[in-house]
């Protein structure tokens, strides 16, 4: 038997096994050979045979992961050799930017340092599973329940949404398909998107397969936007200009639906009759519609009748259309390290008019933590439609959110009409000169921006100026000049697969600590100091927590009562401007009341602003909190939420560990106190995100609440004179509630916000308190020896703290 083999059974706690394997005559070549029928000849027992299989096939893995790369590497270079056969897709064309020193040295240590650390994950997540059976099949204790739920909380995937924006032609799709080296996936060109459907694109980690899930309103949504559709637009006789778009949108929806029937039976009743839908009964009884296709460009064609327009002349072969019943559609594509821990969200301008869709746009725009504009270079400042959805999509994303980053991204930047010189060089120039200065007028652009600004600074505004069709053919830009490399590696950040590693095996080095500790039969007199230490301690870091929460709390009191009275005092001039804009005729304003007041006082229009009575009512109560609520729930990472006090929590461990070093179970069981720690410290982080968002929108919920009985008031109008009576019905409902609604949006805020810090002051304490008791003053006789498993997992986590701090990991 060769070293190779000694050296693993001895890693992987086997070494029992040396003298069979050697007696059987298994060296390094065989060794990759064994299969299980070997392998059940080889190991008699199971927990060990089990081990060892994992462990093989881990190995396996690996090897096979390095003789692919070098394949890889090969078929670069003839890749480079033939200009006009090259693969610009995911993994090749990373090989190809190394060959010809488009990767830098950094990059290539971050990627091989990333497919490192997989490997790490993946040992210790086996490692962990084996774990957590021995800890199963042991006594049931309190500590033992205990650790099992750790082990299993360890499985937390992170997720980074980028959400797209653009209107239909801007190149979105174009851009997705490029940037993920996904070329046929979305239809792009000539084929029209639909506007209401949102797409996600994400990674299939589960096989080899292009899969989609589509998600369907329900029926109930359906009958409520086909009651609208007829009562306040298709049978109303203000709406007798058929060049109207929210007449020819009703019109589209219906004719994709039901074809020309539904001209002749406008009854909803007969509408959402099942044998409509005999085609897709997942509608019918609420399921997810699931797709698997061997490749892209057959999932493409299998999506165009739930996501593309029904306009679209390039589908001729669709007979009938059902985007206007999808909610959302799912798209995951295998093998594709770009969105790993990344989802692309292909989004609607301005949410949309069916609830069920509505709500999905919000949540899903409040998550987005980047956010991608799109729009065609040459209209990248005239356009109106991208610098709409940016200021309608700021509240959302940003105090109502968690948008750290806005990119945007100017389209089709090779191409220019005019050059004094047509050589390929002279051209560049051109272009480089002309993306220049659009960058420039964009960002003079975005400084202008009102409203914006109290929810972003301009540091986290960049534009990039991109060219998919160049990127993939290379006729006369580099890829660098294309700029959609940068797209792609700011992805491969966001993904960030160290962290992810870190802090996987900065939890399995706690829990195995606490276990090799509590076994460990230290002094019960030294751990009972240190558990009043521990506590003291921790009553001490509540108290400074809870204090630095309470002095924002007083602030924020402050500011919305200002707001209250700044509402109280400009209500009436308000709701003026809202019920008799400018330059607006009565017929017009009209149908677009009528739509406000049905749909609880929005209007979504499918190009141009969006009209909001409720947010426009609010809109002195939270331009009265929104900078100081910027300033305590900050999205930008470098900063941290009430002033920094949940991260600057510590119940000194360090110290305690100095403190206490001649005692080897303590200083183990304060290891895990420590990353204990740093977990719940990022539990409360995401709890903080998440809540933050509902205590900014309460005041405009609130509002809208005082307001549904004065809108399905102003609906009962009807006939001549109905516009004066709809704005009549709404003055004397908001003069009449004027003295408790913006009280009552302030009592909720504020109610919100306590109920946060309290719950922030009972995680970190009934957490740590728990963990303390469970650490140090329980019997750890019932559990097992994992000292191998402590020595590994400590080697792995001391590494990626170096490769932290050295600045060697893929996200540094």
């Amino acid at each position: 038997m060769d070293d190779f083999v000694q050296t693993k059974l001895t890693e992987w706690g086997l070494s029992d096994w040396i003298k069979t394997f050697q007696d059987q005559g298994i060296k390094k070549e065989s060794f990759y050979c064994l299969d299980n029928d070997d392998i059940d000849n080889l190991i008699k027992k199971v927990g060990p045979k089990a081990i060892f299989k994992k462990r093989l096939k881990l190995l396996k893995g690996e090897k096979n992961a390095t003789n692919q790369e070098h394949e890889e590497t090969a078929d670069s270079a003839q890749v480079l050799a033939n200009s006009n056969t090259r693969d610009k897709g995911k993994r090749k064309l990373e090989l190809q930017e190394e060959s010809s020193g488009w990767l830098s040295p950094t990059k290539k240590q971050q990627r091989d340092s990333t497919y490192a650390e997989k490997f790490m994950l993946s040992e210790v997540r086996n490692m962990m599973e084996c774990v957590h059976n021995k800890v199963h099949h042991r006594e049931k204790t309190k500590l033992n329940a205990f650790l099992e739920e750790k082990i299993c909380d360890l499985e937390t995937e992170k997720r980074e949404l980028v959400g797209v924006f653009g209107r239909t032609g801007a190149g979105k799709s174009s851009l997705i398909n490029a940037v993920i080296g996904e070329k046929d996936l979305l239809p792009s060109g000539s084929v029209s998107a639909c506007t209401t459907v949102i797409i996600k694109v994400e990674a299939n980690k589960q096989n080899q397969k292009y899969e989609a899930e589509i998600e369907f309103i329900t029926k109930e949504e359906l009958e409520k936007e086909l009651w609208f559709l007829f009562t306040f637009i298709l049978n109303d006789e203000d709406y007798k200009d058929e060049d109207d778009d929210d007449y020819n949108d009703a019109v589209e929806m219906l004719s994709a639906l039901y074809g020309e029937e539904w001209k002749n039976k406008r009854s909803v009743e007969h509408l959402i009759n099942d044998k409509h839908f005999r085609e897709i009964p997942e509608f019918i009884v609420s399921k997810k519609k699931p797709l698997t296709c061997e490749s892209a460009k057959e999932l493409s064609a299998k999506l165009v009748k739930y996501t593309r327009s029904s306009k679209d002349r390039d589908a001729k072969e669709v007979k009938k259309w059902f985007w206007p019943l999808v909610k959302c559609v799912t798209v995951r594509v295998p093998n594709n390290d770009l969105l790993q821990n990344v989802t692309l969200v292909d989004l609607p301008g301005n949410g949309d008019r069916n609830k069920g869709r509505d709500k999905m746009w919000k949540g899903v725009v409040q998550s987005c933590s980047t956010v991608w504009i799109v729009t065609d270079i040459n209209r990248a400042v005239s356009e109106k439609e991208p610098w709409e959805i940016l200021k309608s999509a700021s509240s959302p994303m940003g105090n109502g959110g968690q948008c750290q980053r806005i990119h945007f991204i100017c389209t089709k930047s090779d191409v220019i009409e005019d050059s004094d010189d047509s050589s390929v060089a002279g051209v560049r120039a051109a272009i480089f000169k002309r993306n220049m200065q659009a960058k420039e007028e964009v960002r003079r652009e975005f400084r202008k921006l009102k409203g914006v600004h109290t929810h972003f600074s301009g540091d986290c505004f960049k534009v990039f100026t991109v060219s998919s069709k160049e990127f993939l053919k290379e006729k006369r830009l580099g890829p660098d000049e294309t700029e959609v490399p940068k797209l792609q590696e700011f992805l491969q950040d966001l993904n960030d697969f160290h962290s992810e590693t870190l802090k996987y095996v900065s939890g399995a080095y706690g829990i195995l600590s606490l276990i090799q500790g509590a076994g460990c039969g230290d002094v019960a007199g030294v751990k009972a100091n240190v558990c009043t230490e521990l506590e003291e301690n921790l009553e001490r870091e509540i108290s400074k927590v809870s204090e630095t929460m309470k002095k924002s709390y007083r602030t924020f009191k402050k500011c919305i009562m200002e707001g209250v009275e700044k509402s109280n005092s400009s209500w009436e001039s308000v709701l003026k401007s809202f019920l008799n804009p400018r330059r607006e005729t009565g017929s017009a304003f009209h149908r677009k009341l009528k739509c406000i007041v049905a749909n609880n006082g929005v209007y979504k229009p499918k190009k141009g602003k969006q009209q909001n009575l409720n947010e426009r009512l609010a809109s002195k109560l939270m331009e009265s909190i929104d900078e100081e609520f910027r300033k305590t729930f900050p999205n930008e990472s470098k900063c941290e939420p009430f002033n920094g006090a949940i991260s600057s929590f510590s119940l000194g461990t360090g110290t305690l560990v100095e403190k206490y070093k001649k005692y080897k179970g303590v200083q183990l069981q304060l290891e895990f106190l420590r990353t204990e720690e740093e977990k719940i410290k990022t539990k409360v982080h995401k709890t903080i995100r998440e809540q933050k968002k509902e205590i900014y929108s309460s005041l405009t919920t609130s509002i809208e609440e005082i307001m549904q009985k004065c809108y399905e008031d102003a609906q009962q109008c009807r006939g001549k004179g109905s516009l004066h009576a709809m704005r009549v019905v709404i003055e004397q409902h908001v003069r009449a509630k004027k003295d408790v609604m913006f009280e009552e949006a302030k009592d909720a805020m504020i109610s919100n916000l306590r109920n946060l810090m309290e719950d922030i002051l009972k995680t970190l304490s009934e957490t740590m308190q728990k963990s303390i008791e469970l650490s140090l003053k329980t019997d750890g006789e019932s559990l097992p020896d994992v000292k191998e498993e402590l020595e590994t997992v400590t080697k792995y986590y001391q590494e990626l703290k170096k490769n932290t701090h050295e600045g060697t990991s893929p996200v540094s």
